[in-house]
């Protein structure tokens, strides 16, 4: 249903839109809005000078240092939050007080305290906010959907998830330092499961409706503050399925290869993502990947629409944003949509807290049960 105050978009010309943050993922949402129809980039801020080139070269003709100098700048229709999560509320709260419909990099916020706090504020200011949740938009994903929509394995008891990569550390060997920020979760708002986990809570409950967490775990594989494996046992309700997620941070992710995996284990058959893959998807990925490391040698740019099978999903989402806002819609992916993943994320951690605090105040597992008499 349209939401009326959402009706302040009248300009028979482009969208105007400012990037605030265009460090990696940044300059992903810049390339995916330069090559949109009826959107003029018009602006982009960043803290790094050398981000701040890249977006220049890449057709933005006015840059910023700071998020707050673009915003009383600019006069834009929209902006684009890709700033680190510790920043997502107060960029938001600016945004609001120039009346600036915003789509937000997940997580939307650090934590759901966090997020009630930034979406009243958008809320009083009636100012639209959508979540950057790509996992959905992914082709081999949205194949899942259809095919589990069509009933053809019928009911589904089972299903398992995994995501990882290499996020913060990169693949050995390393040149230049991670950024601090994601290796500290008081910034990032914690580890693995706030990094990839969210991705994946949207993707389930998109197939199955409201999710209940029933157990985790978190481990550190390797040495750092926050968790880098996360593991969880879900329910739901509305389907009778058992779920199992896992994601991590400790595995180098290398294109061609996907390191996604779903699998709806129905009753009379098995989905799985692998099946949707698109059929150029190999190929492409791996022509891209050559030609990125072929380019760190003549100076070029990298192709980052090269392994469109991940970028896409990303062009369509903020596409969708974008038409939204001119049609006054509440965005296909909105705040509570991303204030849901964090609250399933917060439950996750509590129950993991406090089965490593029970394993501690009994490591060998000695204590006897309690017996009802």
């Amino acid at each position: 249903m349209a939401l009326p105050f959402l009706h302040r978009w009248t300009d028979s010309d482009a969208l105007s839109l400012g990037l605030l943050g265009v460090g990696n993922i940044g300059m992903v949402h810049l390339k995916s809005a330069v090559a949109m129809p009826a959107v003029d980039v018009v602006a982009a801020a960043d803290a790094r000078p050398e981000n701040r080139a890249r977006a220049r070269n890449d057709g933005v003709s006015r840059t910023y240092d700071d998020y707050e100098a673009l915003l009383d700048a600019e006069a834009l229709d929209a902006a684009v939050v890709a700033l680190p999560p510790f920043l997502h509320a107060d960029a938001v709260e600016r945004a609001a007080e120039a009346g600036v419909d915003v789509f937000v990099e997940k997580p939307l916020a650090r934590s759901t305290a966090e997020a009630d706090r930034l979406l009243e504020t958008a809320r009083e200011a009636g100012i639209a906010v959508g979540v950057d949740h790509t996992l959905r938009y992914q082709p081999d994903m949205m194949g899942v959907k259809e095919a589990y929509d069509e009933g053809g394995v019928g009911h589904v008891p089972y299903a398992s998830i995994t995501r990882l990569n290499d996020h913060p550390l990169g693949r050995p060997p390393a040149g230049d330092a991670p950024p601090e920020w994601p290796m500290d979760p008081e910034a990032a708002g914690g580890g693995s499961l706030v990094e990839l986990g969210v991705h994946c809570f949207d993707v389930l409950e998109w197939l199955f409706g409201d999710l209940e967490i029933k157990d985790a775990s978190m481990g550190r594989t390797l040495e750092t503050e926050a968790e880098d494996a996360a593991t969880v046992l879900m329910n739901a309700p509305e389907t009778g399925t058992t779920i199992t997620l896992h994601c991590g941070t400790y595995q180098w992710e290398q294109l061609p290869e996907v390191n996604t995996r779903l699998r709806l284990e129905g009753v009379t058959g098995t989905i799985s993502n692998r099946e949707h893959l698109p059929t150029n998807f190999y190929a492409g990925a791996a022509t891209s990947a050559l030609s990125n490391v072929a380019s760190r040698f003549t100076s070029d740019e990298p192709d980052v629409f090269g392994p469109t099978f991940y970028l896409q999903a990303h062009y369509d989402a903020l596409a969708d944003f974008c038409d939204a806002i001119r049609e006054g819609e509440r965005p296909p992916v909105d705040g509570e949509d991303g204030r849901r993943t964090l609250a399933l994320a917060e439950t996750a951690y509590e129950l993991a807290a406090a089965d490593a605090a029970a394993d501690a105040d009994d490591p060998d597992g000695l204590e006897a049960p309690e017996v009802s008499p």
